[in-house]
């Protein structure tokens, strides 16, 4: 885990910079669960827009924290993934560039963080 997982990390993919996040918030569910976001920001930001991949807690998908690690979600049958990764996060985006997210658009792209979990795990086993 980075010394501080609120610290924005950089990672450089195919010649453009990226600055990434990963943060903890809890999600507007019948249950109230939790939530973790991963964002990425192209840098400077100037020169684009913002991605990110949530991930909701609920039924058979488990989310980090306080008694798990901090970047940490998973599905029952799947398997987890570590959101604090470099590899992770790296992947995370190549999949979301192959569905057509443009970094130098000057909006946000969300996608459901799952959607992704088990290309990813599988990518990263």
């Amino acid at each position: 885990m980075p010394r501080s997982s609120k610290k924005s990390r950089r990672l450089v993919a195919d010649g453009r910079t990226y600055m990434w996040t990963v943060r903890h918030g809890h999600c507007v569910l019948e249950n109230g669960g939790c939530r973790k976001t991963l964002t990425l920001r192209s840098h400077p930001s100037a020169t684009g827009g913002m991605l990110r991949f949530v991930f909701d807690e609920g039924p058979g998908r488990y989310v980090s924290g306080f008694t798990t690690g901090s970047g940490e979600v998973g599905a029952v049958g799947v398997g987890a993934l570590n959101l604090h990764e470099p590899g992770t996060v790296r992947f995370l985006l190549d999949t979301a560039l192959a569905r057509g997210w443009e970094p130098g658009e000057r909006r946000e792209a969300r996608f459901d963080g799952w959607t992704f979990l088990e290309a990813a795990v599988a990518a990263r086993g």
